[in-house]
């Protein structure tokens, strides 16, 4: 098992790797540019060039069925759930085969608002709560994997 984690602007790493270590599972931080990763064994940093979407491209190449895939981008997303992952937000909601289609649809909209000149506030702060939820949904995703086996 392995934890991909979509990492330029992801706010739950100190959490991934005290998940991981707990699950003994291995965790890849995937940027554009090199970040500050702790220098534990089981966490490895991938640096990829800047070209565009290729912190993307990696991860959707790495990710299967026994992986958990940490990214707020949904086309992401869409990629690594049709590699069989599991796919969690940074606030702990998952991506599902289900609600893709949905989240796709509304990202084509809001980027339609966006190019027509409307103002539109972006994502709410991020909160205790959401961490709480992404702790929970987290270990619960690599508890399911575990029994998959």
């Amino acid at each position: 098992m392995r934890i991909l984690v979509d990492a330029d602007a992801c706010p739950v790493k100190d959490e991934v790797y005290r998940v991981a270590q707990r699950h003994g599972v291995s965790v890849a931080i995937v940027s554009n540019q090199r970040l500050r990763v702790p220098p534990l064994p089981f966490v490895e940093r991938i640096v990829v060039s800047d070209s565009f979407d290729a912190a993307d491209d990696w991860i959707a190449e790495a990710a299967s069925p026994r992986a958990v895939v940490v990214t707020a981008d949904i086309l992401l997303a869409d990629r690594a759930l049709k590699a069989g992952a599991v796919v969690l937000s940074s606030n702990g909601k998952p991506f599902t085969t289900a609600s893709i289609g949905g989240a796709i649809a509304v990202r084509a909209i809001m980027a339609d608002l966006r190019a027509g000149g409307d103002q539109l506030g972006g994502p709410a702060p991020y909160s205790k709560q959401d961490r709480s939820r992404f702790l929970s949904a987290l270990d619960d995703a690599l508890v399911r994997l575990k029994r998959a086996g």
